[in-house]
């Protein structure tokens, strides 16, 4: 009788044991996801959303999230081949192709990513001058992505996109460039102003010669300017007439006089 019980305590001891190991090897995998599974440390294949077993101790399953996912790049200093130093901070956009070379090829994917990117764009926007980098972001973060992207597609990792948020510049140069496009407004002022006085000047010499072809129309338009100054009584009206006709004039009333 007491072999029966002793079994059966180690019977149910042992239920309990396998219900424990069989908790410990029961996995979840979310739809994001992907288990890349090691047998006795070598790798054995990669497991698929869903609920998935391992076996306790042989086994060992480490999930990798398969999201679009960021890098911030912090803000660091980088002179441009112009000796122009600038301040500038980036964003990586990137994703995990091939989860098995994503944990076997490289320890943490996002650092490095983050620390090549840097490289990469210490080197771009080396090799630029100061106005391409300011007028051609996309350009120069093209430049970094291809560079970025053909490094860490051995790493199983695709680089979707780079984008620069910010580009600082020294107050100095920030002053010289204000005054250069305050320059550059006043020149097109004075060209837009020149343009003006000299259609102005072609349209006077049209309506002088157009007055010229009659006697009697520079005469009316005279007239009309008289006309249109004693419409205000505060305004005063002078006449210059030739000294000839003052002359004669005056001659005939010294005349009358006499």
């Amino acid at each position: 009788m007491e072999g029966l019980i002793g079994f059966g305590c180690f019977l149910g001891g042992a239920f309990i044991v396998l219900l424990f190991l069989l908790r410990l090897g029961l996995v979840v995998i979310y739809q994001y996801e992907r288990g890349v599974i090691f047998m006795l440390g070598k790798f054995q294949g990669i497991r698929e959303p869903g609920l998935n077993f391992v076996i306790p101790i042989l086994q060992r399953i480490q999930k990798v999230d398969m999201r679009l996912q960021t890098a911030e790049i912090p803000r660091q200093e980088v002179m441009t081949r112009d000796n122009i130093p600038m301040l500038v901070n980036a964003v990586v956009y990137f994703k995990v192709v091939s989860p098995e070379d994503a944990i076997i090829k490289i320890q943490d994917y996002t650092f490095a990513i983050r620390q090549y990117t840097q490289a990469a764009l210490r080197d771009v926007i080396g090799n630029s001058e100061m106005d391409f980098v300011l007028t051609e972001r996309e350009s120069i973060a093209d430049s970094i992505r291809k560079i970025v992207d053909a490094e860490t597609n051995g790493w199983g990792v695709d680089v979707e996109s780079i984008k620069i948020q910010e580009v600082e510049l020294p107050a100095e140069m920030k002053r010289a460039m204000a005054k250069q496009a305050e320059a550059e407004r006043e020149r097109r002022a004075m060209i837009i102003n020149s343009q003006g006085e000299l259609s102005a000047s072609e349209n006077l010499k049209k309506a002088a010669d157009t007055l010229a072809q009659s006697s009697g129309a520079l005469h009316l338009r005279t007239l009309q300017t008289i006309r249109d100054i004693a419409a205000d009584p505060s305004e005063k009206i002078i006449l210059f007439m030739p000294s000839e006709i003052m002359s004669t004039a005056k001659k005939l009333i010294d005349g009358d006089e006499g």
